[in-house]
């Protein structure tokens, strides 16, 4: 063809079709193929399923794991540490359903040849309540196994950049586009449903890291939001992307601090070697009421105190591991929880001439990130288990967002915080079995249009075919008078995001009047984008990560201007609004796009309890 673009889509007809070759997506095929014989199940995955997602290099523990073989947690338990460590706000009834189909994932892990530790009776060894210890630098290799030989067919190297709707009803899903990073073809999925399973967002914000280390971040910088910016443009449902997350991290390398403070039970102080927690607890209660003494202290709050510490000159904030390493046992446990999973810490503490048996370490901050499997819980709305959840929160099939045929699990999914690697496997595998049964109820293909299928070919690869029409007009390297580039626009994007949205620069504060400024910065951002620029196919990949987490961010911004409050200290604060706002604001804020308008709705939703 005389435009420059492939001469012809590569068509794919399948009956499930699974975006993202994460935990969440490996569960999903591995479950698909339990319920759905006969299915022809179709997994897409922009890199390569056995290091791909957020345990591509691997885990020291498994985050999400209840015991009950010994009695050691209910589902309940979890409920109450999950609706306490979030403020009063979750998905009861989807994190009870993670909770009771949990430990048979863990199991098959197990059974998959997954090393848990374990003491001489044969019970996992615990590093906190809620984790068991594991040597997992084959962790994620040991899941994609599994997926592989339960899918029939795994493409890799494909990024989707947009899902298709029905040519008979916009409320229903019809399949996926996108196209491969390694020769060019332009796919189409077209099928029955569609399960998406891809990642959460990194680089939405500027990052702590700069100079040599530019780029560093502690969540995969591959996440790109594509869990939510997939959904958001077709009109789903989405819940609770205000709830960004920070994270506590040894300073410069992002090392996790679970194993010290769980494990070997380390304790942080301010230089003066003070107790902040305990210090500052009267002062937290004045702020944030009973929250001050729920036990555990919630995530977001451990945060607010160390920023306060910092904020008031008594940094640098220490974590003591030489005071609790003092056997070999513990020594190598140190080590390798950073060997197992972040070799970069090991490498920044050698570098710095830091020896963690006898020197503490400095911890600080994160950059704000935005995911649905860890502590926070941004998402798609979704539909509950029939048995447990509320008649308000359910439609019919699990893990089915309000577009019909189309299914979350891990990021992807709101609500339903503390999934980790386990509970996200364990949410593919519920998205599936409910994929499987919405199938049964709807037999048939469904329609795309080849209109649409077009449109969207000429869409994807514009920014290829702009690049060599405008090429005569660069002067040198990235300098273009009509040209905008992928990595100039993430730039823009995360100083955008940073400064008005509340990022480290801003030590977390944002106002109405900021992100009403940013929000218009970033709808200019958008506008841009119509002339980004790709030079090759790598950089088309860019552009369309770009794109994903300009919609993210978007959502970020305009959730957190709704909810006037500061729900989530140490996560963000509204100078404008400091305070928890139990009588006001103790309530989902919910928002859909409508991709014929443009126009976005925000509305509240309210919490119910399932104990």
């Amino acid at each position: 063809m005389d435009d420059g673009l492939p001469n012809a889509p590569r068509i794919v007809d399948c009956d499930v079709l699974i975006v993202g070759g994460g935990f969440a997506g490996c569960g999903a095929a591995f479950e698909a193929r339990y319920w759905g014989r006969d299915l022809k199940i179709v997994l897409v995955e922009k890199a390569a399923i056995e290091r791909s997602g957020a345990v591509a290099q691997g885990l020291s523990a498994i985050n999400c794991y209840m015991g009950m073989r010994w009695g050691e947690n209910r589902p309940e338990d979890f409920v109450r540490y999950v609706r306490n460590d979030l403020m009063g706000l979750s998905r009861e009834d989807l994190v009870f359903d993670i909770a009771r189909h949990v430990d048979s994932s863990v199991h098959l892990f197990e059974e998959w040849g997954l090393p848990i530790f374990t003491d001489p009776s044969g019970k996992y060894i615990r590093e906190g309540r809620w984790q068991v210890m594991i040597h997992g630098e084959s962790y994620k290799p040991i899941i994609a196994e599994a997926a592989r030989a339960a899918a029939s067919q795994v493409d890799e190297h494909v990024i989707i950049t947009h899902l298709l709707p029905s040519a008979d009803d916009p409320r229903r899903i019809a399949g996926a586009v996108g196209f491969s990073v390694r020769d060019g073809s332009y796919r189409v999925y077209r099928a029955r449903v569609v399960i998406v399973a891809a990642g959460g967002a990194s680089h939405l914000f500027r990052p702590r890291s700069a100079g040599e280390g530019w780029g560093r971040t502690w969540y995969p910088p591959w996440s790109t939001g594509s869990a939510y910016a997939l959904l958001i443009r077709v009109g789903a449902e989405m819940t609770q992307m205000e709830n960004r997350l920070v994270v506590t991290r040894f300073k410069d390398g992002y090392g996790p601090v679970g194993a010290f403070f769980l494990y070997l039970k380390a304790v942080a102080t301010n230089a003066a070697g003070e107790n902040y927690e305990v210090t500052r607890r009267a002062e937290l209660r004045e702020r944030v009421g009973a929250y001050a003494d729920a036990k555990p202290l919630p995530t977001c709050l451990r945060n607010d105190l160390m920023l306060r510490e910092i904020q008031e000159g008594r940094g640098p904030i220490l974590i003591h591991t030489e005071r609790v390493i003092d056997t070999p046992e513990k020594e190598n446990a140190a080590w390798g929880a950073f060997l197992n999973m972040t070799v970069g810490q090991a490498v920044t503490w050698a570098a710095q001439g830091i020896d963690p048996k006898t020197d503490p370490s400095e911890l600080i901050l994160s950059e704000p990130y935005l995911l649905g499997s860890h502590a926070v819980c941004a998402g798609a709305w979704a539909s509950g288990p029939d048995d447990v959840a509320p008649p308000e929160y359910r439609w019919g099939y699990n893990r089915m967002t309000t577009i019909a045929g189309l299914f979350g699990a891990g990021d992807t999914i709101g609500g339903s915080a503390h999934k980790f690697s386990s509970g996200s496997f364990t949410e593919g595998r519920l998205a599936a079995k409910g994929a499987v049964r919405f199938l049964a109820d709807h037999p048939g293909p469904v329609p795309v249009a080849v209109e649409e299928v077009e449109r969207l070919r000429t869409e994807i690869f514009a920014p290829l075919v702009r690049f060599v029409e405008d090429r005569p007009k660069i002067t040198r390297g990235a300098v273009s008078p009509g040209l905008l580039f992928p990595d100039q626009g993430l730039h823009r994007l995360e100083k955008i995001m940073d400064e008005y949205g509340g990022g480290v620069s801003a030590n977390y504060a944002t106002n109405d009047a900021l992100l009403e400024r940013g929000l218009r910065q970033l709808l200019r951002l958008r506008e841009d984008l119509r002339a980004i620029g790709a030079g090759d196919l790598h950089q088309l990949g860019r552009a369309w990560e770009l794109d994903h987490r300009t919609w993210t961010a978007e959502a970020v911004l305009r959730h957190t201007r709704f909810r006037t409050e500061t729900r989530w200290p140490g996560y963000y604060y509204r100078s404008d609004h400091p305070k928890v706002d139990d009588a006001h604001w103790r309530c989902f804020v919910n928002s859909v796009y409508d991709p014929a308008s443009g126009e976005w709705r925000l509305f509240t939703k309210p919490v119910r309890a399932v104990l």
